[in-house]
């Protein structure tokens, strides 16, 4: 039976080697240290012994590794980074209705403080992920989530206002990084037919991460034994909850530096063959464990284009430049897509990505406060808090129905996520997100007209399942709507974007929550409908290749 591949733009038909065919390791030009190859180049190549070897492009070498124990491991380190993000941005919201007496904050500090995590996510975006694509995904992936979880740790003993918020936004940048390289770095271990269930899987642990977050405050901020006196801090226990939320994010930081290896698309980019048969071999040998079945040896194969964006790559910080170079270099794939074949798409992303981040965060992070607002009945938007706390006011003793409803809303997301799973790879993300968005809307609006605590909690919940299929949609099809040498820019850059959208629907829901709560609701409302609608427009990216 022979094997079909693909060259470049071209299309082979030439068998591999199968069978008994014995095959000899694949040497490396010793001057060049490089992957050399022609534009003839087929199937089998020779080494210097003379002995026959398979040449295999990327998809076929993770074929050729197999998929099992290698893959379930990656899932569950990829998910606690992705968990630990979750944990960290939903921190602030979370702590709100009790750190606002106690750092006297008005609605509007409020706002900016949900947002500071937003602004740092936004510098950290794009920053980090072109990092990752020019000097691999787990490095920056050790150092953003050291970033996030040391000083999300250290904002717990911030004693004003204003440097709580600069460690949070700090801790943002952080967060910002580890995002979108995690799912770059998870898509390409991942065989083509099994990728959109597996990062739909790999999305599952944002949930998980809602309900640690929302576990954690209703377990600890409630609590009288959590307090007492750091010299001249008072250290209540939502400070404790704030430095338990770091935990996730260090931990993650340490599994990716001892136990997981570079994304062996990357190494391939980056013409480091020998690296990238390796991480291959080690996912061949955890996958096979306890069958008997030896490595089978063969060599990777690139396209000519690939190999001069390689040499790019390899090139760039090996000699001295001066800052505007290096700005320059920073800006080329924003360029890249915003030209050619990519524009319309981007343009497209770009929309969407504002819409559903807008809606999704500034609803999100207010819902323990509108909560707190409708403890007694009525609409969220019937009962106007103060506009800032008096200097006697108390938050305590903490009423726990805020952060119980919390953890319900969180619990909410695993219908959705159970769906994308079972759908995603039969469906499309393209048609699971225009849908979502669509009936996202839909629930937001009704939120607004309810009347009781017990519908407006039921909508939340229909809203947060639903969310998060928008989510898992966008994961999946921003990830295989870019070639390997821009996908953590592209996801970085609309992570950015996601960011902005983020700030703005805290600052005005900080602003208006207390005058006109009416409007940002509907506003949200109306940005997941236009969401929905432009969403159409993306190409379909159902079990694509990655290039």
């Amino acid at each position: 039976m022979s094997r079909h591949v693909h060259t470049g733009d071209e299309e082979a038909r030439e068998p591999l080697l199968t069978g008994n065919d014995h095959l000899e390791p694949h040497e490396l030009d010793s001057d060049e240290g490089e992957i050399i190859f022609d534009k003839a180049a087929t199937n089998i190549r020779h080494n210097s012994d003379g002995n026959a070897q398979r040449r295999l492009t990327y998809e076929e070498a993770v074929e050729e590794a197999g998929f099992g124990l290698f893959h379930w491991l990656l899932l569950v380190v990829c998910g606690w980074a992705n968990a630990s993000d979750a944990v960290e941005i939903l921190c602030v919201s979370f702590l709100l209705p009790t750190a606002r007496c106690d750092l006297l904050l008005s609605s509007s500090d409020m706002g900016l403080l949900t947002a500071s995590i937003f602004l740092g996510m936004m510098v950290g975006g794009y920053m980090w992920g072109y990092l990752a694509d020019r000097r691999g995904r787990r490095r920056v992936l050790v150092v953003s989530l050291t970033v996030n979880g040391l000083f999300g740790g250290l904002a717990s003993v911030a004693p004003w206002f204003w440097l709580f918020l600069l460690l949070r936004f700090i801790s943002g940048i952080g967060v910002g990084g580890s995002i979108p390289v995690i799912f770059s770095y998870f898509s390409e271990f991942m065989p083509r037919l099994r990728r959109g269930a597996m990062i739909s899987a790999l999305a599952t642990f944002w949930m998980a991460g809602n309900i640690v977050a929302a576990g954690l405050a209703w377990l600890v901020i409630p609590r009288t034994w959590a307090r007492f006196s750091l010299g001249s801090l008072d250290f209540q226990s939502w400070r404790l909850f704030v430095v338990l939320c770091s935990v996730p994010s260090l931990t993650s930081a340490l599994l990716f530096r001892l136990l997981m290896p570079e994304s062996p698309k990357f190494l391939m980019e980056a013409a480091r063959e020998k690296e990238a048969i390796h991480v291959f071999k080690a996912m061949f040998e955890l996958n096979m464990w306890g069958k008997g079945k030896d490595f089978p040896e063969f060599g990777l194969r690139t396209s000519s284009k690939q190999r001069g964006e390689s040499e790019e790559t390899r090139t760039q910080g090996s000699r001295g430049e001066t800052l505007g170079c290096i700005l320059k270099k920073a800006l080329v794939p924003i360029k890249q897509m915003f030209n050619g074949q990519f524009k319309s798409r981007s343009i497209v992303l770009l929309i969407v990505f504002y819409c559903i981040s807008f809606g999704y965060y500034g609803l999100w992070m207010w819902f323990p406060e509108l909560f707190e607002r409708i403890e007694d009945g009525g609409s969220p938007c019937a009962n106007v808090s103060l506009l800032s706390p008096l200097p006697n006011q108390s938050c305590y003793p903490v009423k726990t129905a805020v952060y119980m409803e919390g953890f319900v809303i969180a619990a909410s997301n695993l219908p959705g996520n159970i769906f994308t799973i079972l759908m995603m790879d039969s469906t499309g993300g393209k048609a699971l997100l225009s849908c979502s968005l669509l009936v996202s809307s839909l629930s937001v609006m009704l939120i607004y007209l309810v009347k009781t605590k017990a519908q407006s909690l039921a909508l939340s919940c229909v809203f947060s399942g639903v969310s998060v299929i928008s989510w898992n949609a966008l994961d999946v099809v921003g990830t295989e709507l870019y070639p390997t040498h821009i996908r953590s820019s592209a996801l970085g850059f609309f992570t950015g974007v996601a960011r902005v959208a983020a700030i703005t629907g805290n600052v005005v829901f900080g602003n208006l929550v207390d005058t006109n709560c009416a409007v940002p609701i509907l506003l949200v409302s109306a940005l997941l409908l236009t969401g929905g609608l432009v969403s159409l427009l993306l190409p379909q990216t159902r079990q694509t290749e990655l290039t």
